[in-house]
């Protein structure tokens, strides 16, 4: 629009606003918000009786329609002599007591402390673009001088970080309180071509004696109750929240675009923590959708936040998909939350979400929840503690969608990733179950907690565990050419430790090392994953690249696999699994030479990076004569199995047929402790295998 100015600084250029006021002409400039969108906070703040002074009034009608609710006492200034006159001549019959005077704000002619409020709409930030915002800092000077004790400064901005930041700075230092107002749309308001920053108000209030430590508050619309901010960065972060949040609301109800895979989290009020994290998915262009079928909700269960359907794209496009609505929106709950049940939520979670709703639907429709099994799901913490390479972790406890109980340890920097998982199985008699029951509150009702719980060492949760011990086919383990042959075994990377001992309790002769960065996670393994190290299954605690060459530089270690199970804490790259320096060709050439004749090297790889994977394919293809690949089914792992002798490439996967039948009997036989069996399909796990 020709009328709005070209740069920021025309908005401080008193020449910029005589061309603009003579351009406009009749017409009222409230890009900032009208009467109607304002009265709420200004009747807060403003009483009738006040002595206002209204700084830089432009032509906006929102003087005229205070007066005419009852504010006899203001005094309109304007740096424009073309808009004094023509706002003077506009008022003079209908509105003889309103006063227009050209005044320069920074210099007004006005006593100390003879106003009761200053009202400034986007005068401040037409100011503070001009001279590094000294300007600006004069007009706040002389506000401060001419308002009285108990007075107020209303500022009607955009709320641009440099701006609202210099505002808040300065009356932060003369011990004013501040605190703003954040006006948002009206549902159903937003049209295309309407402005998508909201509209914030700033009130700053004078003490008497200064306030000791800074009041900063925000408020949502103009009668939301206010969050206290302790430093001005908190105040500045929420206003930058509250701007993102309206940008995105208005192209969610302005268009749908099913590739965007946009996002949100809400936090507690109270706490500010996060609290529920919200996906929007639009249905594809085209897709057969009822009429009825607008808008719903899927709340996910506690403790299925990392499952493929929910955390990843592909996933939440196939859970689209099938619910057939035209926007469906995904909701994951947050740990360290409480939950009572699905009415709760729902209800907790009905006013913002319609903010979310696609473009034309009714502001009155009715938004369906949708859930699995219509509850909350289940999840409790066992425990929680903080590594000094890791960070923060947690230890939880919780049901999957197929009723079975978990156990899960998540570092909490990437809480979308299960570091590791075992399954649970009861360890008490049913007798000892009756004795031992006792009440816990769940997301649905309060239920009888479960028994006693063991890890059963026998059930590999990670589908890329299940295909390395598939894997050993490839060395022949379980032939019976091969019944007393030991096998030794490298593994760079614990965890929760069930592959190691899923090895140690059913491949017989094996013997393990692995090597683990991070001391606490081998102490978390062993106190709640059922990690029992002994002489044939044994940890070394340091850098697995630094083990692997000093392993190599001993000289007589050698190994008839070697397996890399280890993640990157890099999330940058575009590979998480394994961190790049483990797949250089040094150390794949160390790898190499530590292997036996026979040996056979198993690297879990997850790369999202098809130019990155094709360079990893090559360093690994370069240095093992032959490889084969398995993917996971809806996840990016995939295992790669990697021989140390030449194989014949056209008989080898055929020739894995019988091979995959002895171990599957051997894992089974019983020859281990443990009183868990192994569940686990070699052939399957081999099936997609191919060669590459």
């Amino acid at each position: 629009m020709s009328l709005l100015p070209r740069t920021a600084e025309e908005f401080s250029s008193a020449e910029y606003w005589e061309k603009f006021f003579k351009k406009r002409g009749e017409k009222a400039f409230e890009w900032y918000g009208d009467y109607n969108k304002l009265c709420g906070v200004l009747h807060k703040y403003i009483k009738v009786t006040d002595k206002v002074l209204v700084v830089g009034c432009g032509n906006s009608e929102l003087s005229e329609q205070l007066y005419d609710v009852g504010y006899k006492h203001l005094m309109n200034i304007d740096i424009s002599e073309t808009v004094v006159t023509h706002m003077s001549q506009r008022n003079a019959e209908r509105r003889p007591g309103l006063l227009f005077h050209q005044v320069d704000a920074t210099q007004t002619p006005y006593e100390d402390v003879s106003y009761q409020a200053a009202l400034d709409k986007g005068t401040l930030d037409a100011m503070a673009s001009q001279e590094e915002g000294v300007l600006a800092e004069k007009m706040l000077t002389e506000v401060s001088r001419v308002l009285c004790v108990g007075g107020r400064y209303i500022c009607v901005t955009l709320a641009q970080e440099s701006v609202i930041r210099l505002a808040v700075e300065h009356f932060v230092q003369l011990g004013w309180a501040v605190r703003l107002h954040c006006l948002q749309e009206e549902r159903g308001a937003e049209e295309e071509d309407s402005f998508a920053l909201p509209i914030f108000v700033l009130v700053c209030t004078k003490f008497r004696q200064p306030m000791p430590m800074p009041i900063l508050e925000m408020c949502i619309g103009d009668d939301g109750a206010p969050v206290r901010h302790t430093q001005v960065n908190e105040l500045l972060s929420s206003v930058r929240e509250y701007q993102a949040y309206s940008v995105l609301r208005k192209r969610l109800r302005t268009s749908t675009d099913p590739g965007s895979n946009l996002s949100l989290t809400l936090c507690h009020v109270k706490t500010g923590l996060p609290r529920y994290t919200l996906t929007v998915q639009d249905c594809p262009p085209g897709a057969k959708v009822p009429r009825s079928n607008q808008f719903a909700i899927f709340i996910v269960p506690q403790g299925s936040e990392t499952a493929w359907l929910y955390s990843s794209v592909e996933g939440r496009k196939q859970l689209a998909a099938s619910a057939n609505f035209r926007r469906l929106v995904i909701v994951l709950m947050h740990r360290n939350q409480e939950y009572t049940d699905m009415q709760a939520v729902q209800s907790e979670l009905s006013p913002v979400v319609m903010d979310l709703a696609p473009p034309g639907m009714p502001t009155n429709q009715q938004v369906p929840f949708l859930s699995v099994g219509g509850d909350l799901g289940w999840r409790e913490d066992v425990s929680r503690g903080v590594s000094r390479l890791s960070g923060e972790y947690c230890v939880e406890n919780v049901r999957g969608e197929d009723g079975e109980l978990y156990r899960r340890l998540v570092f909490l920097s990437n809480v979308a990733l299960v570091q590791s998982e075992s399954r649970l199985v009861s360890s008490n008699t049913a007798s000892s179950q009756r004795k031992n029951k006792k009440k816990v509150k769940t997301a649905s009702a309060a239920v009888t907690s479960p028994p006693p719980l063991s890890v059963d060492s026998g059930f590999l949760c990670c589908a890329h565990h299940e295909v390395m011990v598939a894997g050993l086919t490839v060395l022949g383990v379980g032939m019976p050419q091969n019944k007393d042959v030991p096998v030794s075994v490298l593994l760079v990377g614990l965890g929760g430790g069930g592959l190691p001992q899923f090895l140690r309790d059913f491949v017989p002769n094996v013997s393990i090392e692995v090597v683990e960065l991070d001391p606490v996670v081998l102490e978390v393994a062993k106190e709640w994953f059922g990690f029992r190290p002994d002489d044939h299954l044994t940890v070394t605690v340091g850098d697995g690249l630094e083990r692997i060459c000093a392993l190599e530089e001993e000289g007589g270690h050698f190994f008839d696999v070697i397996m890399f199970d280890v993640d990157s804490k890099d999330n940058s790259l575009g590979m998480s699994c394994p961190p790049a320096a483990f797949v250089e060709t040094p150390i794949l050439q160390k790898v190499f030479d530590l292997l036996t004749a026979r040996g056979l090297f198993m690297l879990n790889l997850v790369c999202r990076d098809p130019a990155l994977r094709k360079t990893v394919l090559e360093r690994v293809r370069s240095m093992f004569p032959s490889v084969l690949s398995r993917k996971i089914a809806e996840e990016i792992n995939e295992v790669l199995l990697c021989c140390r002798e030449q194989k014949d490439t056209a008989h080898i996967l055929p020739s894995l047929s019988q091979a995959a039948k002895n171990l599957q009997s051997t894992l089974c036989s019983d020859r281990t402790q443990t009183k868990c069996r192994p569940h686990i399909d070699i052939a399957e796990m081999l099936k997609d295998l191919k060669v590459e």
